[in-house]
């Protein structure tokens, strides 16, 4: 009996501890005032003061069963001191979640022992558009994010030599690695935030709703959707008109001939439906690519910095060369699926001619000088990173 008696003071007290203050000390206060009035109680009340009593006691010990609830859950949860966000703009079904973000968050968990854990936020599902997940991760409104640099353009200067066309050739584990070998090269454009990869996919096809592209002249006048500036210079060079969009928006474009063709991966085209909204896919000779789009996986500085050593270790050890090629070879290996795709759609899939693919140098060595001479406007030495990162891609190309 006195077990039972102490039982209603102590189980109100653990529910202190994870409750409201002054909800708590509410509820104590009336339970006294009407213990006061139990002892001067005279039988003129039509409710009685210990009947008053025992409703508020009723009322903390319902309380306190909740919190029993959260210790509970506390305990079973204690293993995971961290959990962090990952937000992304494409679908949960992309190559990037499957085949990139859920395997490292389970690689991660696991060499953590429990004690990291995420949530991924695929499709922009915490909020914003695609262009304003870079500050959403520098300013720590999402943990870690995957995005395209493009999306913000002139913030990853050195960073574009990889996209340039005559620079990646078409070969995303050879691309991958050269960026690795020279990280520390471009480490100015991640000042802001703990880069866990940089990659780059197999690179941008052509993939045409309106019209046919045989040669470098059939660009012209095309409506082109773009990926990035560097993307955009080379429709230019083209005499294409590059129309600038998240990928998201480019099947809602096509449908309604916003634009006449995309330069996208096949990869991409795979989540976004373009074999249902194109008839035409084209690449250069060999797989050569009309330049690509590079990407960051990124983590806030704050959160990563808030990890003990052994963590932020574990992190590493996932990060930047670990990660690189594996990626490489998948973006790599899921491109002839797309194809397949397209092809089964009834699309006409084309490779151009080793002699209509000289016709792309000219103008694709133009965009390479322009890149140099504006990265040079930046204090950048342009022409001498551009001669490394050729070099680079060309010691990883088989």
């Amino acid at each position: 009996m006195e077990s039972s008696f102490w039982s209603l003071f102590l189980l109100p007290m653990i529910w202190l501890a994870f409750c409201d203050y002054d909800r708590i000390v509410q509820e104590i206060d009336f339970a006294v005032h009407g213990c006061r009035q139990f002892l001067r109680y005279d039988g003129a009340r039509q409710v009685s003061p210990w009947e008053d009593i025992m409703t508020r006691f009723t009322r903390l010990l319902a309380l306190s069963t909740s919190a029993l609830v959260v210790i509970t859950l506390s305990t079973a949860a204690y293993a995971q001191e961290f959990t962090f966000s990952i937000h992304h703009f494409l679908s949960p079904k992309s190559p990037a979640q499957t085949m990139l973000l859920e395997p490292w968050v389970k690689a991660v968990e696991e060499a953590s022992d429990g004690r990291i854990a995420f949530e991924v936020f695929p499709a922009m599902s915490l909020g914003g558009a695609p262009p304003e997940l870079f500050s959403q991760v520098r300013d720590g409104v999402a943990d870690l994010v995957w995005t395209l640099p493009g999306y913000t353009p002139g913030t990853f200067p050195r960073t574009e030599v990889f996209e340039l066309p005559n620079v990646h050739i078409g070969d995303a584990r050879a691309t991958n690695l050269a960026i690795q070998d020279m990280m520390e090269d471009l480490a100015a454009d991640y000042e802001d935030v703990h880069p866990i990869l940089v990659h780059v996919h197999a690179g941008n096809a052509l993939h045409v709703a309106t019209g046919s592209v045989t040669s470098a002249a059939d660009f012209q006048g095309l409506k082109v959707r773009s990926p990035s500036r560097t993307g955009a210079w080379v429709l230019e060079a083209l005499k294409a008109e590059p129309v600038g969009m998240p990928v998201p928006a480019l099947p809602q474009a096509l449908s309604k001939g916003t634009v006449d063709a995309a330069l996208v991966p096949f990869e991409v085209a795979i989540p976004l439906g373009l074999a249902e909204l194109t008839k035409q896919s084209v690449e250069l000779d060999q797989g050569g690519r009309f330049g690509t789009s590079s990407f960051l996986f990124a983590m806030n500085k704050t959160a990563y910095e808030s990890l003990p050593a052994d963590l932020q270790q574990v992190i590493d050890d996932h990060s930047g060369m670990a990660l690189a090629e594996e990626m490489g070879n998948a973006w790599n290996d899921i491109e002839p699926v797309g194809k397949k795709i397209a092809e089964d759609a009834g699309n006409q899939v084309v490779a151009l001619s080793p002699e209509a693919t000289s016709e792309f140098q000219a103008p694709f060595e133009a965009v390479a000088q322009r890149w140099a001479q504006e990265a040079r406007g930046l204090g950048i030495d342009g022409a001498a990173l551009l001669e490394k990162a050729r070099a680079a891609v060309m010691a990883h190309s088989e």
